[in-house]
């Protein structure tokens, strides 16, 4: 989520056409207009009142004896609409003053050995905290213009809808500092939903005190990626107000982020990334010195010698508090997300309907991006009702209408279903045979007989995709199904069993889902990482003995993928994978027991659909 391109990508985001509106009325209209379901352009975007305040969050982020405030731009309907109460759509990001030159950290090294001397050990927290103040004295001052979505606001304004925008706390106008996903930088978006409702007070630039008697006090927020994650956050507290989130690309647990089961793990194409370093990326107060010693606090904290779980990453998991969550939350992601992975709005979703919150899920094809750029008509159609509903009050169905959506691989496709994962998925296993160097079977049956022991050998160097497509390796064991007889539909999460042995200490585990089209090409489904050493659990790195077997799950990051006719699936595990892990020198060696390895897949149909797809 960070650096030139980052911004890059979020600005293009903001600034691609809106397309046709009907006409606004000539005159001002007493209040917004409704029809099949959804709030009418009723409202001239361009009569609009703009203010900005400074409102005071509980929380001194920065400690400087004083309460951190948060800065927020307000856009509502114009003089002409005086005395209208109207609901906000709110928008808050730590970017909307740019962004910092970070460099990223150093992935190309050994892995951590539990309780040996001279290994991979903890940095001094003293160098840490240098580090920190050389990156951020280059840092670039705070962008001084207005805060706007170019994409979103004339739509909301002319329906009825007001618009904030808030920075997070160390970014542009905001005092605080940024700890990326932070319990105060909670607190900060909160305080703006509780100034909305008259629970906290707010100042102009002369110091006066502002209240918003325009408010109804019912809030939506909505964002793509930190800005999506934000909404999450906040609804995690249970702050009466917000009404309904939009969480797009958002993460759901920091930890999933930039961990995977003990693994530090990268975003994709952000290799080397932290926590501290997004918090030195988005650090654009005018105060270059005050938030230095609680952004180094932060990259100790945060932990990328042993990869493991700890209260710190805890604060940051908001999965945790969904049944804290009042607010109805339609979450959607991109299923070729790989910065924001797909397993933060499966585990996030999951979470909302065990609790009893009102859910729906968009997936889609694409990335990191917002679906607006895929389905204006129908995606522009479900956010209206979803915030004229849950805002408004208005009774147009949408709380009734299919919990999921789901842009097919066709990408002009869209399917409407009951829930996500699909009704009708269950689990289905697959087991590979002996051959993995050069390509083994994957069968509905297991290996008969003796242990069957297959080895593979660490490279870093080497991407995993390229190890992929090899007609042999002894960087890695692949296995494959025959050609399916008809589309097999996975819905949900694939995970590995393995029993696996390692000639050295401390090792990566990589697994990988592939779909080999006839023609030879092939397509990476979905991944997933684990670290051996927290076999036991995330909290805790336990020492591995080298030549000992143990029994590993890896999780892999959940799909909804139809593999065509005439393809066949492969299994493909490697140690190191150079894209997200890091990078020790080549060598370690894998041995794993065929006969207690096991695939499982999320299947719609479960096995008797596999048994019709592949045998």
């Amino acid at each position: 989520m960070k650096g030139v391109r980052r911004v890059a990508v979020l600005a293009a985001l903001a600034t691609l056409p809106l397309g046709l509106l009907p006409a606004v009325a000539s005159a001002a209209p007493e209040g917004p207009v409704f029809k099949d379901g959804e709030a009418q352009p009723v409202f001239d975007p361009k009569d609009v009142v703009k203010e900005s305040v400074w409102v005071r969050a509980p929380v001194d982020s920065d400690r400087d004896g004083r309460d951190d405030e948060v800065y927020a731009e307000v856009v509502r309907q114009g003089a002409t609409t005086r005395g209208l109460k109207v609901p906000v759509v709110f928008f808050n990001s730590p970017y909307f003053s740019g962004g910092n030159d970070v460099a990223n950290h150093n992935v190309d090294l050994e892995l951590y050995v539990p309780n040996r001397r001279g290994g991979y050990d903890k940095r001094d927290g003293s160098k840490l905290k240098a580090q920190a103040d050389e990156r951020i004295a280059a840092a670039v001052g705070p962008n001084a213009g207005p805060i706007t979505s170019a994409r979103y606001e004339s739509y909301f304004i002319s329906r009825g809808f007001a618009m904030v925008y808030g920075e997070s706390l160390g970014t542009g106008k905001s005092s605080g500092c940024p700890t990326s996903g932070g319990r105060n930088e909670t607190i900060g978006s909160k305080s703006v939903i509780d100034w909305l409702n008259g629970r906290t007070t707010a100042r102009d630039a002369a110091g006066k005190k502002v209240k918003a008697t325009w408010s109804t006090g019912k809030v939506g927020m909505m964002g793509v990626s930190y800005n999506g994650t934000l909404p999450n956050a906040v609804a995690s507290t249970g702050v009466r107000g917000l009404e309904a989130i939009v969480p797009i690309a958002a993460i759901s647990s920091w930890y999933d982020y930039y961990r995977a089961d003990g693994a530090v793990v990268a975003p994709g194409t952000y290799q080397g990334e932290d926590l501290d370093v997004l918090a030195e990326y988005v650090y654009t107060r005018e105060d270059r010195e005050i938030c230095k010693p609680i952004i180094a606090e932060v990259a100790e904290k945060q932990d990328r010698v042993t990869g493991d779980y700890s209260a710190f990453w805890d604060e940051r998991n908001y999965v945790k508090d969904a049944h804290k969550v009042r607010a109805a939350v339609l979450a959607v992601h991109g299923l070729s997300d790989w910065n924001v992975k797909t397993k933060h709005v499966a585990q996030w979703y999951e979470a909302l309907r065990r609790n009893g919150v009102e859910h729906k899920i968009w997936l889609h094809q694409s990335g990191h991006t917002d679906p607006d750029t895929l389905r204006s008509v129908e995606w522009r159609r479900t956010i209206n009702k979803w915030f004229s509903h849950y805002l408004y009050g208005l009774d147009n169905g949408i709380e009734k209408e299919p919990k999921s959506t789901i842009q097919r691989e066709d990408r002009t496709t869209w399917t409407d279903e009951a829930d996500w994962p699909a009704p009708g998925t269950s689990k289905a296993r697959l087991y590979p045979w002996a051959g993995g160097s050069a390509k083994g079977a994957l069968r509905s049956s297991s290996v008969p007989g003796k242990p069957v022991v297959e080895t593979l050998r660490d490279d870093s160097s080497k991407l995993a995709e390229d190890l992929v497509d090899l007609p042999s390796s002894g960087n890695r064991l692949a296995y494959g199904t025959r050609a399916s007889a008809t589309p097999l539909r996975l819905s949900g999460t694939p995970r590995v069993e393995l029993a696996v042995s390692f000639d050295r200490p401390a090792a990566n585990v990589t697994a990988l889902l592939v779909d080999r089209a006839p023609d030879g090409t092939s397509h990476v489904i979905t991944r997933g990482w684990t670290d051996p050493q927290n076999r036991d659990g995330l909290s805790k790195s336990k020492p591995v003995t080298p030549g000992k077997t143990y029994r590993l799950d890896v999780e892999l990051q959940p799909q909804d993928y139809i593999v065509p006719a005439g393809h066949s699936l492969e299994f493909v595990l490697v140690s190191s994978d150079y894209d997200y892990t890091l990078r020790p020198k080549p060598g370690v060696g894998l041995s794993v027991d065929l006969t207690s390895t096991t695939v499982e897949l999320p299947v719609v149909g479960g096995p008797a659909a596999l048994r019709r797809s592949i045998g």
